[in-house]
């Protein structure tokens, strides 16, 4: 299977412009050279479905997103009580049709492990979305065997994160398969730029490195990287270098 190498957003910075040409919106023009996007404005602001029906008309066949859930789910939820914002969500998202590959859900560091309140939240999400399911966490209690079962159970794959906060946070865990399984598997990565956060662009010998760990992983292992180094156009030029590492 192809790696998935996109960005956070679709935004085309000035020095790149030559890399992605042609005429159409940045979306249109990103598509054609990106197999895959992760849509994070959906964290502050809910989209409507013709919105996302839109953007998915814009892209080729096998163009994927993935969606970060609302920041009202798990940042003042807390993954709690959120019933009807979770279905909200779902149904409009839901307007990108099979493109929607990935929910990802980015938990706030504060949010320590509470296995009946995060079961039950997958277990909603699972039931309500057939693609895959990944989780960022952020506090420390995620990054252990407990916590590793409660993610294999409910198939929900953990972010790959850089820069890694705790010594698990930078490798991919939770479901990993089987083969063939209902729920596809993802080494989800994301690369939010080290030492400085958002902003450091990532060297060539990292890139290297990434991308020979990248081969490695089992074959049934749907494989993502999304750069969020974005605040200083880092992210697309990084992006581009690592699909010319992972060509054949």
């Amino acid at each position: 299977m192809p790696v998935r190498i996109g960005t956070a957003g679709w935004s085309i910075p000035a020095a790149q412009a030559d890399a992605l040409p042609g005429d159409g919106t940045h979306l249109e023009r990103y598509a054609r050279r990106m197999n895959c996007v992760e849509i994070n404005s959906s964290f502050y602001r809910p989209h409507r479905m013709q919105t996302y029906a839109r953007w998915a008309d814009s892209t080729p066949d096998d163009f994927r997103f993935a969606v970060k859930m609302p920041k009202r789910i798990t940042h003042e939820g807390r993954l709690a009580g959120i019933d009807e914002l979770l279905a909200a969500f779902v149904g409009e998202a839901g307007g990108l049709g099979a493109k929607w590959a990935v929910a990802l859900v980015q938990l706030p560091p504060s949010l320590a492990l509470d296995e009946p309140v995060a079961g039950r939240f997958f277990e909603q999400l699972g039931a309500a979305f057939d693609g895959a399911i990944v989780c960022e966490p952020r506090h420390r209690s995620w990054f252990t065997p407990q916590a590793d079962e409660l993610l294999q159970r409910c198939e929900v794959s953990r972010v790959a994160a850089d820069p890694a906060k705790w010594p698990q946070a930078g490798e991919p865990g939770g479901w990993t398969g089987p083969p063939r399984a209902r729920r596809a598997a993802v080494a989800y990565h994301r690369w939010h730029g080290s030492p400085r956060v958002y902003w450091s662009t990532y060297d060539t010998d990292w890139l290297r490195e990434r991308a020979q760990q990248l081969a490695h992983l089992p074959a049934h292992v749907d494989r993502w990287c999304i750069f969020d180094n974005t605040a200083a156009g880092a992210a697309l030029p990084n992006a581009l270098q690592l699909q010319t590492l992972t060509s054949p």
